[in-house]
């Protein structure tokens, strides 16, 4: 009798996605299914995470109509236009930028939506339901290009 031992592998894979705008809900779900097809794992969890504080990952349906009201709904939550004290920078001392933008909203709509979201993969795929999507949620404006864009980290962890 022949017995097989299984090996437990971790892939990670580093994303970058550029944003144009805020909020902006950008479908990053083939690029993380090509990721798990590309690690071989089988079975296992695929771990999408924002490495930014006003950049969230979110699980949503990508339907126009619904982004809209998403959008409205971060709004409500933490306008543009309301007073932050992270953006007084006259007082505020910590973690700041040469060219430090007031962004005390993004921080507080990223509190509501969150870094991460983890999936398992059950025969190699991610069983997302029908109208599932995973999104990077930009939170602070234009993060392009020629910044390099957001970088969302995916570790799929498993047997493959």
């Amino acid at each position: 009798m022949s017995v097989s031992h299984a090996t437990m592998k971790t892939f990670t894979y580093y994303l970058k996605v550029p944003s144009s705008s805020s909020p902006e809900f950008i479908d990053i779900t083939d690029e993380a299914n090509g990721f798990l097809k590309d690690s071989g794992i089988s079975s296992g969890m695929l771990l999408v995470f924002s490495r930014h504080t006003t950049s969230a990952i979110v699980i949503q349906e990508n339907e126009p109509l619904l982004l809209e009201d998403f959008k409205v709904m971060l709004e409500s939550i933490a306008s543009k236009d309301a007073s932050y004290r992270h953006n007084d920078f006259d007082v505020r001392t910590v973690h700041m930028h040469e060219n430090e933008c007031p962004n005390g909203h993004s921080h507080c709509q990223h509190l509501v939506l969150g870094s991460s979201e983890m999936l398992p993969v059950i025969d190699g795929e991610m069983p997302l339901g029908e109208w599932q999507r995973i999104f990077m949620v930009e939170l602070d404006g234009m993060k392009g290009e020629l910044v390099g864009g957001r970088e969302v980290v995916i570790q799929i962890m498993g047997l493959g």
